[in-house]
């Protein structure tokens, strides 16, 4: 393909707005358990602004969580950044000290972690756990803690929640842990929320009132929320924009109704084409599938198109190396040299 041809590419940042709150940049890492470093997330760029949630999307192996894990300086051992930078409030995260990042911890990045249960601790109560958030910050003393405890879980809907604070974790149902779980990220009255797939654990009437209580908590706080998921349904109810993440890359980022309207990567399409419809007019459609798996760590890093081997608009430019992100509009990229021909032409 020409050069001609890609007088079009966007850098992977067009989307991102000047008011951004996290600005993830190249990022760049890397496990180094063995002879050969194992490259797991590759030139990652993502942003998220105050009051707006951002849901990354992807199967599981993609590297969402693993990007969250990097942004908290979490990363699983054998794991290191090689490269790029992640921007928080003026701040360079992974170039801050160890100390410096666990006091933005909790209180200006909270985190709700996908399985309440296991993230608690069950040796000790509800409210030791949500105090102990303010206390450790020095936010306030141990009365004022405990009474805005109670006011928090009173907010987001746990009855009788004095009584709440002297239960363990165990003694709650799952959907009051989750409630508690985003009482506990959200008592220090964070900028940035992380939530890594909070809701799959949940039956469908839990996991409904967990997001609502979400939005409506961001609406009253003005946070920033990256929601890690693979469930469209939850992009639909959450998202104001959205990251597709494939094999360790962004493959595609966008508003989400422009993405849901007409998603310009091959993958994305196949993830919207396992989605089971109720719309009559489809009639008994076979649900879709994407033939194969993400590919592992040691199949990362070859070039060309790492979804080539799973896609059925693939042609043998698909092998060429380094394909960037390409614009399609002023909000929206992809990771396709045949966005052009498989979208109708670029703007």
């Amino acid at each position: 393909m020409s050069g001609d041809n890609f007088s079009h590419l966007a850098d992977p940042l067009v989307v991102q707005r000047m008011n951004s709150l996290l600005q993830i940049k190249d990022l760049d890492v890397e496990f180094r358990r063995s002879a050969v470093p194992l490259k797991a997330l590759r030139g990652v760029n993502l942003t998220a602004q105050a009051g707006r949630t951002l849901c990354v999307v992807g199967e599981s192996g993609c590297g969402k969580s693993l990007t969250l894990q990097a942004l908290l300086g979490l990363l699983p051992r054998g794991a290191k950044i090689t490269g790029g930078t992640i921007g928080f409030d003026g701040k360079v995260l992974n170039t801050l000290p160890r100390k410096q990042l666990q006091d933005l911890r909790g209180k200006d990045i909270g985190l709700v972690f996908q399985d309440a249960l296991t993230a608690f601790n069950p040796t000790v109560t509800i409210g030791h756990q949500l105090t102990e958030v303010l206390l450790r910050h020095g936010l306030c003393n141990r009365a004022e803690a405990r009474e805005k405890a109670i006011h928090l879980l009173a907010t987001i809907g746990v009855t009788a929640p004095a009584e709440r604070l002297a239960q363990y974790p165990h003694e709650l149902s799952g959907g009051l842990r989750q409630r508690a779980m985003i009482a506990m990220a959200l008592i220090a009255e964070p900028k940035l929320l992380l939530a890594d797939e909070p809701t799959t654990a949940l039956d469908v009437t839990v996991q409904a009132q967990a997001l609502k209580l979400l939005k409506k908590m961001q609406r009253e706080l003005g946070i920033a929320i990256v929601f890690v998921t693979h469930d469209l349904g939850v992009v639909a109810a959450m998202a104001d924009d959205v990251a597709v993440m494939y094999a360790g890359q962004v493959i595609e980022t966008g508003p989400v109704e422009s993405i849901f309207a007409s998603p310009s990567h091959p993958y994305t399409r196949a993830l919207f084409q396992c989605v089971p419809s109720l719309d009559p007019a489809h009639g008994a459609a076979r649900l879709g599938t994407i033939p194969g798996r993400v590919p592992a760590l040691d199949q990362l890093g070859a070039p060309g198109c790492s979804f080539r081997e799973r896609c059925v608009d693939a042609t043998a430019a698909c092998v060429q190396p380094a394909i960037p992100m390409i614009g399609i509009d002023a909000q929206r990229a992809t990771r396709c040299i045949r966005a052009h021909e498989l979208n109708g032409g670029l703007q």
